[in-house]
């Protein structure tokens, strides 16, 4: 299949003989459900040609890619420059020999860096999202590298030392990016000097626009209790199980899908599924899910505290936020920032206290609901987009 033909775009006046493209590499294709490398990529490419590098087959998978029938390159998004680019299946990931595996990583790199030269681009930023990719910093012509921190990667609750292999990608990158207070912390003593800090954030008018109730909502009595994410390990179930059983008259609403690799939730799940005052809507394509909290009496992030969590930075957090709603959180690092706008709480005790609190007509009243969508605008996507761009540009120059 033909290239897509590149969309026109503008560079910054003060940056006219600059024309700058983004290789993005991530552990997720572009049609998996939205990270914050998606809503990043996205509004980037209003500034830039993007090339959004999906992660490459295995060669025991070439069957798959086949029927599979995704062309090399695509546009998700129509008004921009922005290309999710797909390997051939001629170039799938070979483990062994390193030297084919490096080969087959650099063609698939090389076809990426076409795409943005075909759009004019000149300097190329290796926006790269998971310490994996240090050796591929090698494998392209790049004129920038961003490493963009977005979790403790070693999913850890007992928080192991910094990898050897993230220390060498934040020691080589020319620009770090982490996203919570507990990331900086840890990884911006490594290189200070090029370590900023972008928290998460929102599509403010995805999540404060009106509109119909959700079919998934239908019928579900309030008060609504509502978590809005992935469910997963690190929400702290047993927590979650007292409070339902203790609270009957209080609905709890769970709109996400289970992680597929936490087997051992299957007992949360199943009891879940047989509890008359927990309703679980199951996967929520991103592009609806402004639609669920401004529904929820209070919005919820339930977390367990320990070397993993301390870390994170939830998205739900300015979700809800922008949505006007209660909020009650476990006390983790990043909440901690937040207590003026949300209700922490450690204990079954605490938490059923916080709810009363969060439930009651006070929490609404205009100017606590204002407060919480002036603090959400100001973590609007678009906004931490600029800062990044900016912080590029200034790299470059």
């Amino acid at each position: 299949m033909a290239v897509p033909v590149p969309i026109a775009w503008t560079a910054e006046p003060a940056l006219v003989d600059m024309r700058i493209g983004v290789l993005s590499l991530q552990s997720k294709d572009w049609n998996d459900h939205f990270r914050v490398s998606h809503y990043i990529m996205e509004r980037l490419a209003r500034r830039w040609p993007v090339v959004w590098i999906d992660p490459p087959h295995d060669w025991r998978h070439v069957a798959d890619r086949v029927r599979l029938h995704r062309p090399r390159f695509r546009q998700p998004i129509d008004d921009r420059p922005l290309y999710a680019y797909t390997a051939p299946v001629g170039l799938p990931v070979i483990h062994r020999p390193a030297s084919v595996r490096r080969r087959m990583e650099r063609a698939r790199l090389g076809q990426a860096l076409d795409q943005l030269r075909s759009c004019g681009c000149d300097r190329t930023v290796l926006y790269c999202w998971h310490p994996r990719y240090l050796e591929s910093t090698d494998l392209v012509e790049h004129d920038l590298l961003l490493y963009h921190v977005v979790d403790e990667y070693s999913f850890s609750p007992d928080d192991p030392p910094t990898s050897p292999q993230e220390v060498a990608m934040i020691r080589r990158a020319d620009q770090v990016i982490v996203h919570s207070p507990g990331l900086v912390e840890k990884k911006a003593p490594l290189a200070p000097e090029r370590t900023a800090f972008v928290p998460n954030g929102v599509d403010f008018d995805a999540f404060t626009a009106p509109g119909p109730e959700p079919a998934e909502l239908a019928g579900i009595p309030h008060p609504r209790i509502g978590y809005c994410g992935v469910l997963k390990r690190q929400l702290d179930w047993e927590l979650l199980r007292q409070l339902i059983a203790r609270h009957r008259d209080w609905n709890w609403v769970f709109v996400g899908h289970w992680q597929e690799n936490h087997a051992e939730l299957a007992p949360v799940r199943e009891w879940m599924e047989t509890q008359p005052n927990v309703y679980l809507t199951g996967r929520v394509p991103a592009p609806r899910l402004g639609e669920f909290p401004a529904r929820f009496d209070v919005g919820i992030m339930p977390y367990v505290s320990d070397g993993y969590t301390r870390y994170i930075y939830p998205l739900k957090l300015h979700e809800y936020l922008a949505a006007g709603i209660p909020l009650v959180g476990t006390p983790i690092r990043t909440l901690q920032a937040y207590e003026d706008v949300v209700l922490l709480a450690r204990s079954a005790d605490e938490w059923s206290v916080a709810l009363e609190v969060a439930l009651s007509p006070a929490s609404l009243g205009p100017e606590t609901v204002q407060r919480r969508k002036t603090i959400a605008k100001a973590h609007d996507w678009n906004t931490l987009a600029e800062r990044i761009a900016g912080l590029i540009e200034q790299r470059l120059t």
